[in-house]
């Protein structure tokens, strides 16, 4: 019965808690201490008793430094395990590259860690490898990972309160190539942890192979890591070609990257470049007088900052990485090794679509500039094809170089071939005359000026998300961006945030204008005198039609009634917050250079109803266990123009594709849906644009060269709505016979059209013109005999200008001038 009691007992009594087993045992671990520390205290005393005072003083003092050595190494021996092992210095376990997707979740790219691209030391400047270790590890060669004597110099230093590193360059290494295992906080805990892993590295690898993955790995800024990355990124050179100055200021960047970062801190980092100087003279590198001569020289940079290029890029995706290094930098990121997810909104089968329409027109057009350049007599045909068939027969652009010498001669004068050999001392003639004989460079440069180039993109105007972007004709012949880089001047397609304005100012659209020729006098006393090529009627015109039509004298009287401010405030609200808007009366006919992607944004703005989205291309960024720690969409509009405005304006644009000066793209290719743009021409047929709202998406497209010396030669094709239109008119095609875009849906305040059937007119009968040949000085007539056969022409439909062509290179408009008229 007692027993049963005694189990009753032990049965209602709750076991204890992992908490309170903890309790006890530290509580007897305590005590068992204080007894172990008792009987220690009392065996001490014995062995001092009697002895004199200075063995016992000694005796406490070995006794004393003995159990520190204990302690240290029973520190060192829980530490190692947890120290990177042997595989782990083949490749950081934790460390992955962040990736970028689309907005489908295919990959777009890397950004792959900086170890993945290494230099051999044979293949860096051995004033690299001299000016490091005199500078960061003189005795290098002498120790294994630790410098017992630097470490003992360092800690005397910090008593005399001047503190100073005594890191080898083997434990340097430890912390760069395992950050999160080692971590880089001040403590003793991450020394203690940086020796172990030195140590074993040493044991590991050879004093070569130290250097090499040190110079590989160490971080220099700008997303550069290694020594060949800030060779390229600082002085534009591999490292193998870099001299003592420059070694010499990388290496000075490695006691603190952004403290002694030449590019924002040049005075400081000449300092230390002279500071490394000094090491090198003082370990042999060379002798007094090198040395004062050296530290006399200026701090001379190359910089240019190297985007990540792992995986093949687009324009897109090299501008995501752009953006990527800045938030990267702002957020204390590692895009090499952290592994982040990086999604955009990039639409892979819009972007097929984009790039397909891109290639296939510029292709044509190319063609067409190669076949008008190649002859004295322009062949005026409205039928792509007909060049495309004359482009294998001609010599491209012959006819151009012949009549345009001057343009050529100051083409060469700005290489940098030219810029180099007159700098070496070669007189400007000579090397002029020199670098013309030179068939090879001047067939390159030819080509280059003579590329016709094109950029594209297209936003979804309810989101502000970038669907579609390509930059160039080719990413690999010309990463230059013709969407976010290249600021053009936009002409017409101006032209709506002129008669937004005019609206928001309570104009209403049937307002009437004279079309005649008026002057305009400008803040500094000029005149300005916009005129149409197409000529005046003199009638009464509404200020709807004066944008249907595209008709500078009523854009000019809009402009003068509703004033500049007001004008250049709304086009900033609306998408233009990047590139600066001239105060000048040409600025209604587009005279300010603006890019691409801000004048898209701003007719996003009109589609979405007056509402302004800033464009998305990363739409969120993801941890390498997918929490999302970035999040860029969802952010509420901006009210940039009233939503009755807008209706209106849409409404306007709509008749532009239905009877004005965009209407060829219905015809061309069969677009019946609701749909409005506006299309953009300026001087000398140098820049086209067209601009096109669908309801879902807004695209648009730029053609023109690179240098605004080149240009279009004829005016039907040098027109926006001939050359651009043909870009964003084949995307939609494309994106409607796919169903990716809903052909029939509807614009704010749209109508369901009819089903119309649009077909291409019928060539018209080819006849001969002869042209006037003009020659440029120096030029000989019998250079022109094999051009001087007449060429079948078309006669040219209408066409929307305001001034014929000038020969002369468009400059943007400058305050206190007056620009010239720009073509619609």
């Amino acid at each position: 019965m007692d027993q049963q009691q005694n189990d009753d007992n032990t049965g209602s009594t709750p076991a204890p808690t992992f908490q309170q087993r903890l309790q006890r045992l530290v509580r007897r671990g305590v005590t068992g201490a204080r007894t172990g520390a008792g009987a220690l205290r009392s065996g001490a005393q014995q062995r001092l008793h009697g002895r004199p005072m200075p063995v016992k003083l000694a005796l406490i003092a070995l006794w004393t430094m003995a159990a520190g050595l204990m302690a240290i190494f029973a520190w060192l021996l829980v530490l190692i395990p947890l120290t990177p092992g042997i595989d782990d210095l083949e490749q950081a376990s934790q460390a992955r590259p962040t990736v970028i997707l689309d907005a489908g979740g295919k990959s777009l790219g890397t950004f792959e860690q900086g170890l993945q691209e290494r230099v051999k030391l044979s293949q860096v400047s051995p004033h690299v490898v001299k000016a490091l270790i005199s500078t960061e590890d003189h005795r290098f060669y002498d120790h294994h990972g630790i410098d017992f004597r630097r470490v003992g110099g360092a800690l005397w230093s910090s008593v005399k309160g001047t503190p100073q590193g005594g890191s080898t360059i083997t434990q340097q290494l430890a912390r760069n190539m395992f950050p999160q295992e080692i971590g880089r906080a001040r403590s003793i805990n991450r020394k203690m942890k940086e020796l172990i892993t030195a140590i074993k590295i040493e044991n590991t690898y050879s004093k070569t192979q130290i250097l090499e993955a040190y110079l590989n790995t160490v971080p220099f800024l700008y997303n550069a890591y290694g020594i060949e990355m800030a060779a390229r990124t600082y002085f534009n050179k591999p490292a193998s070609k870099l001299d003592v100055l420059e070694s010499a200021t990388l290496v000075g960047m490695l006691k603190g990257t952004h403290y002694y970062n030449p590019v924002a801190n040049p005075v400081r980092s000449l300092a230390r470049r002279n500071v490394v100087l000094g090491q090198m003279r003082k370990h042999g590198a060379f002798d007094e007088r090198r040395y004062a001569a050296l530290i006399k020289r200026p701090l001379r940079l190359r910089f240019a900052r190297l985007p990540d290029r792992s995986g093949k890029d687009n324009h897109f995706s090299a501008y995501v990485r752009k953006w990527l290094l800045d938030w990267a930098d702002e957020n204390d990121v590692n895009l090499q090794l952290d592994g982040l997810v990086v999604r955009t909104t990039l639409d892979t089968a819009l972007q097929a679509d984009a790039e397909r329409a891109v290639k296939r027109q510029a292709d044509m057009l190319q063609a067409i500039a190669d076949v008008e350049w190649a002859n004295p007599n322009v062949p005026r045909s409205t039928s792509g094809g007909m060049y495309t068939s004359m482009r294998r027969n001609v010599d491209p652009f012959s006819y151009y170089w012949i009549t345009h010498g001057r343009e050529l001669d100051a083409f060469v004068r700005e290489t940098g071939a030219y810029r180099n050999a007159v700098e070496g001392g070669e007189a400007p003639a000579d090397a002029l005359k020199r670098i013309k004989a030179d068939r090879s460079f001047m067939a390159d440069l030819k080509s280059a000026k003579s590329r016709l180039e094109a950029g594209f993109v297209a936003i979804d105007p309810a989101t502000g998300e970038v669907k579609a972007w390509v930059g160039s004709r080719d990413f690999e012949r010309d990463q230059f961006d013709h969407v976010a880089q290249a600021a053009r001047q936009p002409g017409s397609t101006f032209k709506p945030i002129v008669y937004g304005a005019a609206l928001e100012r309570g104009i209403p659209q049937d307002q009437m204008y004279r079309d005649v020729v008026q002057s305009f006098r400008g803040a500094n006393g000029s005149v300005w005198k916009p005129t149409d090529m197409s000529g005046n009627t003199g009638r009464a015109m509404s200020m709807r039609e004066g944008l249907i039509f595209s008709k500078n004298t009523i854009t000019a009287q809009v402009s003068q009634e509703v004033g500049l401010q007001p004008i250049i405030d709304l086009a900033q609200r609306l998408g233009i917050r990047q590139s600066k808007l001239e105060a000048v009366p040409a600025l209604a006919l587009g005279t300010s250079p603006v890019t691409l992607l801000e004048m898209v944004s701003s007719y996003a703005t009109i589609a979405a109803q007056g509402e302004y989205r800033k464009p998305i291309f990363v739409r969120r960024i993801e941890d390498r266990d997918g929490n999302v720690i970035a999040d860029f969409g969802g952010s509420a509009p901006e009210r940039a123009m009233s939503q009755q405005s807008a209706l209106t304006l849409i409404d306007m644009l709509r008749g532009v594709v239905t009877r004005g000066t965009g209407a060829g793209v219905r015809s061309r290719f069969g677009i019946y849906g609701d749909v409005a743009g506006k299309t953009g021409t300026t001087q000398n047929n140098t820049d086209g644009w067209f601009i096109m709202m669908h309801p879902n998406l807004v695209a648009g497209a730029w053609v023109g060269f690179n240098d605004n010396r080149v240009a279009i030669r004829s005016t039907y094709w040098g027109q926006g709505g001939h050359n651009a239109a043909l870009l964003v008119g084949d995307f939609f095609r494309g994106a409607f016979d796919s169903k990716r875009l809903d052909a029939a849906a509807l614009l704010p305040g749209g109508k369901r059209p009819e089903p119309r059937r649009y077909e291409e007119e019928a060539p018209e009968e080819e006849m001969f013109e002869e042209a006037p040949i003009e020659l440029a000085p120096g030029s000989r007539a019998d250079q022109l005999d094999f051009l001087q056969q007449p060429v079948p022409i078309q006669q040219e439909e209408p066409i929307e200008v305001t001034e014929p062509p000038q020969q002369q290179e468009q400059q943007p408009a400058s305050s206190g001038q007056v620009p010239p008229t720009p073509i619609p």
